[in-house]
């Protein structure tokens, strides 16, 4: 019997509330009269993110890409829609978060979508099984089969978009571990497939060429240096964000970002021949004045309540395999976490005063976006997690739910060792990175986690002003 890697029942009815509202997501843009631009929208490195993410000023999600999506289709007709890849979850089970993704992307009515490593994590049979399930338009031209030397997925499309024919191809980089599927997959030199692909595109009547990179920022700027012909190249495989993109020679290259918190808008003057003259790209921010769409929203928070259950299951599972490992192999017990409660019980004062803080409700926050069991969220809102005597499951929240003593002081057993311990900004870092607060400054918060209680604080600065919406429209943002 061929082994399937289907969702589960409840998880198939919400794909289906995604297909009976396609329509209203926004169908792909009919051939209309030639227009002199061409409108590519994009996005790179989602990394298995259908929500809104940051603790800052939550951004993205598949709801509000939908609802930008819709504004900018109706403002501009001929809209293309692609992903660069990198779009695969990072964590282990996350095998129906990627097979949601790819449902949703189909829905969304995305052109061509990109790969890289991430595609690879759960070995080739699982991507091709669910490329042929959900029909997704995955391109790359430099990934072949070992022993055939054949492309493992097409190596490149020719899509009409509006009046313009436009050639679509991925690259990944030769560098990387292909995981699982190491002895099955090689990956040629990008250059050369570049070079091939390019040429075949243009024998097929392409006039725009746009490239999806998981080469990285370095080497994609190389190869479209070294490679003529390339009209865009949207960069992906951990780039920084940039605001608006920068012309290299010829081709417009877009720097995106990740985990789908910004879209990018590339607008690409044509020629009457059809033909790229020059382009500029700006990176849109899907932050809250971003309307969510109100369908593709229901079909994600079914799916993600429904899948945080099961990760819950199968973390219990796990656990219960696992009691009685808490000691060492010579029957010594390890040195374990211990909850607030303990050591509430000599320093009540600064008990008190964790209390009044963000930290004493940092669990809160997962139970309310129901995604609070889920790996990726969980280690900066529970105490040692997966560690001897941290967090296990939900079960263990009621002593070791949110920030507290000991995510500072370290473990409970070693307090003896306190009196060396200083906190300092890397000890707040493990969580407060760039992504999660962009905002964080240590100087101005650190005083506000201080155990006293001074009569005057500095003041926390306030949070980014988010975009104005234009009408219907949410078209970018000024950060």
């Amino acid at each position: 019997m061929r082994k399937r890697h289907s969702l589960p029942l409840q998880l198939a009815l919400i794909a289906l509330a995604i297909v009976g509202a396609a329509a209203l997501v926004g169908a792909a843009a009919s051939p209309g009269k030639p227009s002199a631009q061409l409108v590519i929208a994009s996005t790179v490195d989602v990394k298995g993110k259908t929500s809104p993410c940051g603790c800052s000023i939550p951004k993205g999600g598949f709801a509000r890409r939908a609802s930008f999506l819709d504004s900018l289709r109706a403002q501009d007709g001929a809209v293309a829609l692609v992903d660069a890849g990198g779009f695969f979850p990072e964590p282990n089970d996350y095998e129906d978060n990627a097979a949601f993704m790819m449902e949703t992307m189909v829905l969304l009515h995305t052109d061509a979508v990109g790969m890289g490593e991430k595609e690879l994590r759960w070995g080739r049979g699982f991507l091709k099984a669910q490329i042929a399930r959900t029909k997704l338009p995955v391109v790359c031209a430099n990934l072949l089969d070992r022993q055939s030397k054949k492309p493992f997925v097409a190596t490149s499309l020719v899509k009409k978009i509006g009046s313009t024919k436009v050639g679509f191809f991925g690259l990944m980089s030769d560098k990387v571990d292909t995981g699982p599927s190491r002895d099955s997959l090689l990956v040629e030199e990008p250059t050369a497939a570049a070079t091939r692909t390019v040429a075949a595109l243009k024998k097929q009547g392409a006039t725009v060429i746009v490239l999806l990179s998981q080469l990285g920022k370095v080497e994609s700027e190389d190869l479209v240096t070294a490679v003529p012909g390339i009209d865009l190249v949207i960069v992906g495989r951990n780039v920084p964000l940039l605001q608006k993109g920068r012309m290299i020679l010829n081709t417009l290259a877009c720097y995106g970002g990740e985990q789908g918190q910004y879209l990018g808008v590339s607008r690409l003057d044509l020629s009457p021949q059809g033909r790229m003259t020059s382009g500029v790209n700006e990176m849109s921010i899907l932050d809250p004045t971003v309307p969510e769409h109100p369908q593709v929203l229901a079909a994600v928070k079914g799916f993600e309540e429904a899948f945080n259950e099961k990760l819950r299951r199968k973390e219990k599972e796990r656990v219960a395999s696992q009691a009685g490992a808490q000691t060492s192999n010579n029957g010594l017990e390890v040195d374990h976490f211990l909850g607030a409660e303990v050591c509430a019980r000599c320093h009540t004062s600064e008990a008190e005063q964790w209390r009044t803080t963000a930290h004493a409700r940092a669990w809160e926050t997962l139970v309310d976006h129901k995604v609070d069991a889920r790996p990726d969220c969980i280690p900066c809102h529970v105490v040692g997690y997966q560690k001897p005597g941290g967090f296990k499951t939900g079960d263990d929240a009621a002593k070791l739910a949110d920030v507290q003593c000991e995510n500072c002081h370290g473990m409970g057993t070693n307090h003896e060792k306190y009196a060396e311990t200083r906190i300092t900004e890397a000890t707040c870092k493990g969580c407060h990175d760039a992504t999660a607060s962009p905002r964080f400054d240590f100087a101005l918060f650190e005083p506000h986690i201080r155990h006293v209680k001074p009569d005057v604080l500095p003041e926390l600065p306030a949070k980014p002003k988010v975009s104005k919406m234009v009408g219907s429209a949410t078209m970018g943002s000024s950060h």
